[in-house]
């Protein structure tokens, strides 16, 4: 992320902050070989973001980015959410992941969770 976006617009968690106890982590693995992870985050008893989705380069285009996201919805949806919300970046390394989510459903918002709106980043929203 941070190649991509500007310093003060990045809100990517490190591994450490993928730790805390409101966030769950799943990952998709090939053999030993580790293709990608995907975090959800519990905003509230109704609310959950997707804080985190990266798929490793060696395995891009192997759907390893919709089998984490229909997890997560799937998930979102066992817990009771209402909404499931994310915030991403804008510009053209952005698109391929805001064409995924699009083409499940969710749509541009407002900003929430505590996000403030720049240029740079976009909000994305899913009514479950």
């Amino acid at each position: 992320m941070q190649s991509n976006s500007p310093p003060e617009s990045v809100n990517a968690l490190d591994a450490g902050g993928l730790k805390a106890p409101d966030i769950t982590v799943w990952s998709v693995w090939e053999n030993q070989a580790l293709m990608g992870i995907g975090a959800l985050k519990e905003l509230s008893s109704s609310v959950g973001e997707i804080k985190s989705m990266r798929t490793d380069p060696a395995h891009v285009r192997k759907g390893v980015a919709g089998t984490l996201l229909l997890h997560i919805i799937s998930v979102a949806m066992d817990r009771g959410y209402r909404c499931l919300s994310l915030e991403t970046g804008s510009g053209t390394e952005f698109e391929p992941a805001l064409a995924l989510y699009r083409k499940h459903g969710f749509a541009n918002g407002i900003a929430f969770g505590g996000y403030t709106e720049t240029r740079f980043n976009q909000f994305l929203h899913l009514k479950l």
